[in-house]
């Protein structure tokens, strides 16, 4: 049994496993049934989103290494990868990629068993902000040489004189009975 700890605070990592069962069970293993949820189960995980789980069949991927796939398609860097390319790549039958977003910024002590087999962790690029920095000249300095505005003045005398009118319609009416 592997033990790690998810940070609810966690950020661009991705986590490898390899399920060691048949290709026709894996799927079954990591789809949520109700509250039964093998993949939860060995994974000994509190919280996990399903939106999340990348279940591979790395024959699927042809030709491609699945170091490449990791790379293309969860954005895990050359760097996380190096020490361990070669075992990434060798790795046949179903693996699962479970990153950071899977965990639902949840705080959580994982209890990996089997089937589950932890591969390794591994960085993921980390998204720039798309576009240049916006700059106007208009958001610079403050805003001064206006008065401030009356309204609150004005709604005090529309309150006074709607109780007078209120006043003079009842001395008409004690008046006229």
């Amino acid at each position: 049994m592997t033990k790690m700890r998810i940070s609810g605070t966690e950020r661009d990592v991705l986590r490898l496993f390899a399920l060691d069962l048949p290709e026709d069970e894996a799927e079954g293993f990591v789809t949520q049934k109700g509250y039964t949820w093998p993949l939860r189960d060995a994974l000994g995980a509190d919280r996990l989103r399903t939106d999340f789980v990348d279940l591979v069949r790395v024959a699927d991927l042809g030709d491609m290494p699945l170091s490449r796939y990791l790379r293309e398609a969860h954005g895990v860097t050359e760097e996380s990868l190096a020490g361990l390319r070669d075992r990434v790549d060798a790795l046949e039958g179903v693996v699962v990629a479970l990153p950071s977003q899977a965990f639902d910024g949840t705080t959580q002590t994982l209890e990996v068993r089997a089937p589950l087999r932890w591969i390794g962790t591994f960085g993921e690029e980390r998204a720039e902000p798309a576009g240049a920095p916006l700059h106007s000249e208009a958001a610079r300095g403050t805003v001064s040489g206006t008065k401030p505005s009356d309204a609150a003045m004005s709604g005090r005398i529309a309150a006074i004189a709607l109780l007078v009118l209120f006043v003079l319609v009842g001395v008409m009416v004690w008046i006229a009975a």
